[in-house]
């Protein structure tokens, strides 16, 4: 998890010399669209007796945010479907599309800047599909988990702001080939986002 761990000091980082205001208030509605990487932990378990790598991909990404108090909102992330390629012992095995839809509280820390950093913790739901292998009839069974973020907001204008985020998520999915168990992809990504978020 060293990677994880330096993305997210340096995100803490950022937020902590910025001095921050893009105040969000009961009753406020924000909307998000950019991109999003969702990059796999290196080590992703044991498929068919062989050592799994799942590599990474980036899509558009949008996300909804509704503030229930001042600074506390409760955020839906989606994305378009990302595909990734599934490798066992180093060689291709195939392919497998998947959506992650979010669902997290954030808490954004009330400043006087123009950066506002925040951070939240919510369910993950990953599920799969158009799975496609040449060594026969590829499953992989949906996913529940947890997921938290971190990250920050740059105000551009009066409601407008570009943020920056990363994210853990909690994701392992049960897989099966030709109806047998081959064991349990251990996925458990972190993601990083750039995004521009408007305040309605």
């Amino acid at each position: 998890m060293k990677r994880s761990a330096s993305i997210l000091a340096l995100v803490t980082a950022c937020t902590v010399v910025a001095a921050p205001a893009f105040a969000q208030s009961q009753g406020d509605w924000t909307f998000g669209i950019g991109v999003i990487n969702v990059n796999p932990k290196s080590n992703n378990g044991t498929l068919a007796g062989g050592p799994a790598t799942i590599n990474d991909n980036t899509q558009a990404s949008f996300t909804a945010e509704y503030f229930i108090r001042d600074n506390l909102g409760i955020e839906l992330l989606a994305a378009t479907p990302f595909e990734h390629d599934i490798s066992i012992g180093g060689a291709l095995a195939g392919t497998s599309k998947q959506l992650p839809p979010t669902l997290s509280v954030n808490y954004h820390f009330p400043t006087n800047g123009k950066i506002k950093p925040f951070i939240g913790a919510g369910i993950n739901y990953t599920t799969f599909f158009e799975e496609q292998s040449s060594l026969g009839v590829l499953k992989l069974e949906d996913s529940w988990g947890f997921a938290v973020q971190a990250g920050a907001d740059w105000q551009v204008s009066d409601k407008g702001a570009l943020r920056l985020n990363v994210r853990y998520m909690d994701i392992e999915s049960d897989a099966y080939l030709n109806g047998a168990s081959i064991g349990t992809a251990e996925i458990d990504p972190v993601t990083i986002g750039v995004s521009y978020v408007h305040r309605f």
